[in-house]
């Protein structure tokens, strides 16, 4: 116990490294819900004889994906102040939008964000929509509209808030299909899909929606902190699939590919999610349906389909299913205004707000309110590192006190090893009986750490994973707080006329910025609240600890390297304040000469 501010300070170090190897070697495990066996839908009877209600049956194999890419069809175009794009009227697929807010970088010259591309591009990633034929039923699956079927415009010209769209297509055998497609002032699509049956005999259909990707993402992170694949939400169970367990799931005869599904029954949706974007399946409110999560080998498709129950069409009526598409960016206020005012449920944990999520979410919405006040995100960190301390001030204090009394009763600590010389038993029974005299608890300096540890992991994992942090400035060369700071000792900080090194570079871990340094001058001078240990082993450490983190965290996002130079300057002040009043006066100058002395004898 003979140092505890330099022990504590070296526990929450360790600890914070425990913390995030945690994370990547006990991920969570994904949780599967058993398929049922029924489900029932209704449709509008056009006869005027009453609804009707048909068990789900097996459905045909459909043909959702093109085996090569299709030919280029007329487009829609979709106009709104937050996305861009068009969608073909060859399949109906959305297969064509831009995030207009954002940027693939922060350069003047940078390309708005692509979101989904068409088959045939670099990167093909669409959302496409349509029926499922009944096996032995009266449709053939050439009389449903396919992913090469042209459909015709019946309503609108242009995609916007105030103009939906309206596709038809007439099977030529009494079938007339209608697809109206609307979008709201954010990033949800609502697709209103029907049937009006005019022919002789009832048709029987099961609707779907699917969103494929060809490959895995170009720029797909690949970090252990990030979840980047299939996502689903099965009746409040979120289930999260990287792209390399997709590509190994049992093969599923009845889907034709590697397949994995889960019957869902109230209510739920499935998608892929990215770094910052997104795009999810959302059947209707009670909605039952099959959710899937597919792979067709050879080809390298990743597929995202939702099911719903079969619907037979009596002949004079008309069947119709309304399902929602969010294609767009993971912004937490969008998020959560889809969940609590349009009924998307449990949306807001399409974030991967990870296992300290009871912290995660609080402290992000602490800063979230606090960039809404102050109008810079460097400057809200600083207010929540104000705040936090404020919170824990009273286990600090507590902390600070033990630590100034265990320094009064050290010149007594010392006689008692003099006395008991190598009778360690001895020595620890005295030591206690010392405590307990002096009403001191050498266990009161752990204290703080235990909630430092969650709240760390907390912000790094804010910082790193959500959308709001993205290219958000805060003074001067910090551009960007979910990156490392891009200033390097290499060119002297930007006065030299050369490139400073990558952040992939291993250049980049010994050149590092200006704010790793100030981390590690703050921790060398919280350090130097008190005189240095005696025993040379953990002199040593102490003296090369605040130099190891600062090259440590050199290439960690300066938005945490804020968090924790804030950290290191408030804690200073409140543990020389604490000492100062309980009548000890830090001698900061001489613990810092000393320590040079102690160098120079040693060399």
């Amino acid at each position: 116990m003979e140092d505890q501010n330099k022990n504590l300070i070296l526990a929450i170090a360790l600890s914070a490294i425990v913390m995030l190897s945690w994370s990547y070697f006990f991920p969570a495990e994904p949780v599967v819900t058993d398929p049922n066996a029924v489900e029932v839908t209704e449709t509008v009877d056009l006869t005027g004889t009453g609804t009707v209600a048909a068990e789900s049956g097996q459905v045909a194999p459909a043909a959702e994906v093109a085996a090569e890419p299709v030919e280029e069809a007329p487009r829609i175009d979709i106009q709104t102040a937050r996305v861009s794009g068009s969608l073909s009227l060859r399949g109906g697929r959305i297969d064509d939008l831009r995030l207009n807010d954002y940027r693939e970088t922060q350069a003047e010259e940078s390309e708005v964000v692509t979101l989904l591309s068409p088959d045939g591009s670099d990167a093909p990633y669409y959302a496409q929509h349509g029926w499922r034929p009944l096996q032995g039923g009266s449709l053939a699956p050439e009389n449903v509209p396919g992913p090469a079927t042209v459909w015709g415009l019946e309503n609108g010209d242009v995609l916007t808030p105030e103009t939906p769209v309206t596709l038809i297509w007439d099977n030529g055998v009494g079938q007339v299909f209608r697809r109206t497609i609307s979008v709201d002032e954010d990033y949800m699509f609502t697709i209103r899909q029907s049937v009006t049956n005019n022919g002789e005999a009832a048709a029987t259909l099961a609707p779907y929606g699917l969103i494929a990707r060809h490959g895995e993402p170009q720029n797909l992170k690949g970090f252990f902190i990030l979840h980047e694949g299939a996502i689903r939400n099965a009746d409040g169970i979120l289930t999260e699939t990287d792209y390399d367990d997709i590509t190994g799931l049992d093969h599923v005869a009845a889907e034709g590919s590697r397949a994995e599904v889960t019957q869902v029954e109230n209510d739920g949706w499935i998608g892929f999610t990215d770094h910052y974007w997104m795009t999810t399946l959302i059947p209707g409110e009670g909605q039952s349906f099959a959710a899937k999560e597919r792979y067709i080998d050879g080809r390298e498709i990743y597929i995202a389909e939702t099911l719903l129950p079969t619907v037979s069409v009596a002949a004079g009526s008309e069947a119709v299913i309304e399902t929602r598409l969010f294609a767009g960016a993971k912004e937490w206020e969008t998020i959560r205004n889809y969940q609590k005012d349009e009924g998307v449920t449990d949306f807001l944990e399409s974030i991967d707000w990870g296992w300290f999520s009871f912290f995660t979410k609080p402290i992000f919405w602490l800063l979230h309110t606090l960039n809404g006040l102050i109008g810079n995100m460097g400057w809200a960190i600083i207010a929540l590192t104000i705040v936090i301390k404020a919170i824990v001030l009273p286990l600090a204090y507590k902390s600070y006190v033990s630590m100034a009394r265990m320094k009064e009763i050290q010149p007594e600590m010392e006689k008692l090893k003099e006395r008991c010389g190598d009778d360690r038993q001895k020595m620890q029974q005295e030591m206690m009986k010392l405590y307990k005299e002096k009403k001191v608890n050498p266990a009161a300096g752990c204290l703080p750490i235990l909630v430092q540890i969650p709240i760390f992991f907390s912000l790094y994992k804010v910082i790193f994973v959500t959308l709001e942090l993205r290219h958000a400035a805060w003074i001067g060369w910090i551009r960007d707080l979910s990156a490392p700071d891009p200033s390097s000792i290499f060119n002297l900080f930007g006065i030299f006329p050369w490139a400073a090194p990558t952040p992939e570079s291993l250049f980049a871990l010994v050149f590092i910025g200006v704010m790793p340094i100030a981390l590690g001058i703050s921790m060398w001078l919280q350090q130097k609240l008190n005189p240095a240990p005696t025993d040379p082993t953990q002199q040593m450490i102490f003296a090369w600890m605040p130099w190891v983190f600062m090259f440590m965290l050199g290439g960690f996002a300066s938005g945490l390297v804020l968090y924790w130079i804030a950290n290191n300057t408030i804690t200073f002040i409140q543990q020389y304040a604490i000492m100062r009043s309980h009548g000890h006066k830090p001698d900061i100058f001489g613990n810092i000469r000393s320590g040079f002395k102690k160098r120079e004898k040693n060399g």
